[in-house]
């Protein structure tokens, strides 16, 4: 796990499964600002990242391909500038921090996992799923985080 870098704000990410929407969340925050250490993990982590999930942020010329589902269980005893939960089930199980925490928020999205229909209806789901991620996540970037 890599130590905290001076004058870097450190992001957690968290979800259930860290295989969609917190996996994208975590892609899209590293593309707004180089300077922001970013991890993402899950309170149930999957086995891999979703392919659909994978698929969805290519589109948009950002490549999660490399990252890994992880518990949430190993970050527990880091300190975090931000964790942001972006399901229900995270929020409402988000553990107990031995790390400081400066602001803890949830920002959810519905699971596109749980789409149904063909690969082309469920990539559907994920487009705009990764939409509404890009959204909000860019606009609590440039209200909350960003630093001059």
């Amino acid at each position: 796990m890599p130590a905290a870098d001076a004058g870097k704000a450190r992001v957690l990410v968290l979800c259930t499964g860290n295989s969609a929407r917190s996996q994208m969340a975590a892609g899209f925050l590293e593309s707004f600002d180089p300077r922001l250490q970013v991890f993402s993990a899950g309170t149930k982590p999957a086995a891999r990242v979703n392919p659909f999930a994978i698929q969805a942020m290519r589109e948009v010329g950002i490549d999660i391909s490399g990252g890994t589902p992880k518990s949430v269980s190993q970050f527990i005893n880091l300190s975090f500038d931000y964790v942001i939960t972006v399901c229900d089930d995270a929020d409402k199980s988000c553990p107990a921090f031995r790390g400081k925490v400066g602001v803890r928020t949830h920002i959810g999205f519905p699971d596109p996992a749980k789409a149904s229909g063909t690969d082309a209806e469920k990539l559907t789901v994920f487009r705009a799923v990764r939409d509404d991620i890009n959204k909000r996540f860019r606009e609590y970037y440039e209200k909350e985080i960003k630093k001059p």
